[in-house]
């Protein structure tokens, strides 16, 4: 299939995708039929919900077929196709294919899965898994493609200070108590998992919260709160995301036999 399929739409995969779309290259989304994105407001994985979302300007609308998805990439749109493994693009070969869903293990494919693979961050392979990989912790090598070895090994830490992450204390529904952009004193409750709540650990603005009614597992990442409070960010795809999307940029680019073929 001609473009770029994109495994993965949560914040790091749309930041790839945005900077791929507006390339002009034709990108499908792949994704799972209940994806728990935290920085939802900027990531196409909530199209799956939604119907369409819409991220800087450019939208994303949900396909449950192939044909749906074509549709939508002639349109000008992003698809996200809710499909777990590749078996519905099997009919057809791919040219480009990104694991962008940071599951930071070795995938369950290899690179004879399209003519190019790329895959972000730990977990990755290149010369095995895939053909290339893009490195997505931050510092001097974030975004740098290496057409060998792998990336940085996932260090467990999340960018920044730490603390800002917040993380299900239980099992259970999460009950949410505020909003994405919502200004939080320390301690406020942003949440609520089986009765237990979830507090702010300083204040700022909410970044992300996994959409209420998703059920949890305990440690799992759930919200996330800036110190800057600057609210027009919870609305922004990162830095991080778009510095990735232009590694898979440069990877594509770089392979001579397929720089035209993206664009068909």
């Amino acid at each position: 299939m001609a473009g770029v399929v994109l495994r993965g739409g949560g914040d790091l995969a749309t930041g790839v995708a945005l900077r791929l779309h507006r390339a002009g290259l034709r990108v499908v989304i792949t994704e799972l039929g209940r994806p728990l994105a935290v920085r939802r407001a900027v990531c196409f994985s909530e199209a799956v919900y939604e119907r369409s979302w819409t991220v800087e300007g450019v939208t994303a609308v949900r396909a449950d077929s192939l044909q749906q998805a074509l549709q939508a990439a002639d349109r000008g749109e992003i698809p996200v196709l809710v499909a777990p493994s590749l078996a519905p693009l099997a009919a057809r070969p791919l040219e480009v294919l990104v694991d962008a869903r940071l599951t930071k293990r070795a995938p369950e494919t290899d690179s004879s899965v399209a003519s190019l693979v790329i895959g972000l961050g730990p977990g990755f392979v290149a010369g095995i898994h895939c053909h290339a990989v893009v490195e997505t912790l931050r510092g001097h090598t974030m975004g740098r493609v290496y057409w060998s070895g792998s990336a940085v090994p996932d260090t467990g830490i999340p960018d920044g200070d730490p603390r800002r992450v917040c993380r299900a204390p239980n099992d259970g529904t999460l009950v949410g108590r505020v909003e994405i952009g919502d200004r939080v004193a320390a301690g406020q409750v942003i949440a609520e998992i089986g009765g237990v709540a979830v507090a702010s650990p300083f204040g700022g603005v909410v970044r992300g919260l996994i959409r209420p009614g998703m059920v949890v597992s305990r440690g799992m990442k759930i919200g996330d709160v800036d110190p800057r409070g600057v609210r027009g960010d919870c609305f922004l795809v990162s830095d991080k995301a778009l510095a990735v999307g232009g590694g898979v940029l440069e990877a594509i680019l770089s392979r001579e036999d397929l720089r035209r073929r993206a664009w068909d």
